[in-house]
């Protein structure tokens, strides 16, 4: 008979969690990597690494090949942004500094 290690961890009020050490060391799961959860008919829940060329969002990519496709189509109505957009829009981040590797605070969890 095999050994069977276990963990467990607690859902926040909106249902996130922490994968515990064993399964992040087991998975050798990093910062930003993508897990995916496979759910058998048993109802046992297989967890599983992401791999990087798998991660990507297959909608994304088709709204960039639609944009890419459409720019070579029609050059002709690729424009600059209007002015008072654009100055709109430097206001709007005036002073907001986003360090994207930062850990969320305690009240964004």
């Amino acid at each position: 008979m095999s050994a069977r290690l276990e963990a467990e961890s607690a859902l926040t009020d909106r249902y996130q969690t922490t994968v515990p050490e064993m399964v992040r060391r087991a998975l050798r799961l990093g910062k930003r990597d993508r897990i995916r959860y496979a759910l058998a008919p048993d109802g046992a829940v297989v967890l599983t690494k992401v791999e990087a060329q798998e991660a990507s969002d297959p909608a994304l990519l088709g709204l960039l090949d639609l944009l890419a496709r459409d720019m070579a189509q029609r050059p002709d109505r690729i424009a600059t942004p209007d002015p008072g957009l654009l100055k709109r829009m430097d206001d709007l981040v005036a002073g907001v500094e986003v360090d994207l590797s930062e850990p969320l605070s305690d009240a964004d969890e």
